[in-house]
């Protein structure tokens, strides 16, 4: 027993936590294959002869936009992610890295500039010399910036 190591735990937060099928709601978000989907449309089938009301789930993909759909007995739990939104201001962009800064005044250099009209978006803004946030979405330990804030001051 003494051989266990223990200095690399963490604080136990999982990056899941079960909901039942039946509790689920639009707009809100779920695991679907794997990935955390924000819910963009649901039905409920009835009941048939051997039970169980189906629910048919339809998500986007928070980070990739891509959809998914899964279908489950509305009695059985699924998965659903963690998700936290933190806004940062943009101190720099430069190769294809934003340096950021929380309200606390802690920077952070490690996140990449998105792709598409997004990231084309900042880099003109920053170029421009505006000032202005960034939302960054974080679950199962992916973080990626999603939209612009003007700031406010």
């Amino acid at each position: 027993m003494a051989d266990d190591d223990f200095s690399t735990a963490d604080a136990g937060a999982s990056t899941t936590f079960p909901m039942q099928c039946s509790a689920l709601r639009k707009n809100g978000h779920v695991m679907l294959k794997g990935r955390p989907c924000k819910i963009v449309d649901m039905s409920t089938s009835k009941t048939g002869k051997h039970g169980h009301a189906k629910v048919h789930l339809t998500g986007l993909d928070i980070f990739t936009q891509k959809k998914y759909e899964d279908v489950c007995p509305s009695t059985h739990n699924m998965d659903v992610p963690n998700v936290t939104r933190k806004d940062y201001q943009i101190i720099d962009v430069s190769e294809g890295f934003l340096a950021l800064m929380d309200d606390g005044g802690d920077t952070r250099e490690d996140l990449k500039v998105p792709d598409g009209d997004l990231g084309k978006e900042i880099e003109k803004k920053f170029s421009n010399g505006d000032q202005f946030m960034v939302s960054v979405l974080k679950a199962l330990n992916e973080e990626q910036v999603v939209g612009t804030k003007v700031m406010t001051s």
